[in-house]
């Protein structure tokens, strides 16, 4: 910015085991976002270094590194960022488009990660024919179909409702107990407390990293609470 120098990040060094669930938080401006493009491999820090999977991936270039995405990431965004003209089974099916398959298999293994996500029957529905939620579990079956190393939600619930949120949380816990390693950046205390370590940023540097030691669960005592706040958004 002019003469000024800003470091997004400063001197951050964190380590994230396979099968862990993490949550990253802060205020704007905090890092958080463009901590999460680096590990999303969406940028390359200017110093440092960044191993996924034991491969050093922090000098690649522009083409290996949409390889590394396509094959080890799962992207999930608050704004869902479907293609509108595509049926869901297309939008799951297109990472697939760039690893090779041929039509059949991806269809195959696309309809599959629908089933996952409990969207099986609606595979030939455009995103404007999904609620929210919806075409949120589209969002994440597209996430799952390459089998990623990491699964990255940027605000995952940001555009929900609460009772949709809970149910975005329970399948996300459910994807977290099969061994999935998620990453999840949120700005919201409740949605944090669903993953098992919440790392704060501030001023581009952890300001904290600590385990959840009470790691909120999707029971029916929730399920009950998000729907009784839903109701009053409503009113």
């Amino acid at each position: 910015m002019g003469v000024e120098t800003i470091h997004a990040l400063h001197s951050v060094s964190i380590d994230i085991k396979q099968g862990e669930y993490v949550a990253f938080m802060g205020p704007s401006g905090s890092g958080k976002s463009t901590l999460m493009n680096i590990i999303g491999c969406l940028d390359t820090p200017s110093e440092g270094e960044y191993f996924l999977n034991q491969d050093n991936v922090s000098h690649l270039s522009e083409d290996e590194l949409a390889t590394v995405r396509n094959k080890e990431i799962g992207f999930v965004f608050q704004t869902f960022n479907l293609l509108p003209r595509a049926s869901a089974l297309e939008n799951v099916a297109l990472p697939l488009i760039y690893s090779g398959y041929n039509k059949e298999v991806r269809e195959e293994i696309a309809m599959e990660a629908l089933r996952n996500v409990g969207l099986a029957e609606r595979a030939y529905h455009k995103p404007n024919e999904l609620s929210g939620g919806q075409r949120q579990r589209v969002a994440i079956a597209r996430a799952l179909v390459n089998k990623p190393s990491i699964i990255l939600a940027d605000e995952p619930t940001g555009n929900l409702d609460s009772k949709t949120s809970y149910d975005i949380m329970k399948l996300f816990q459910e994807l977290h107990d099969k061994g999935n390693t998620i990453i999840m950046v949120t700005h919201e205390d409740d949605i944090a407390n669903f993953a098992h370590r919440v790392i704060r940023l501030k001023d581009g540097q952890v300001e904290s990293d600590k385990t959840n030691d009470s790691v909120r669960k999707t029971k029916k005592d929730d399920k009950e609470e998000l729907e009784k706040n839903a109701e009053k958004e409503q009113a």
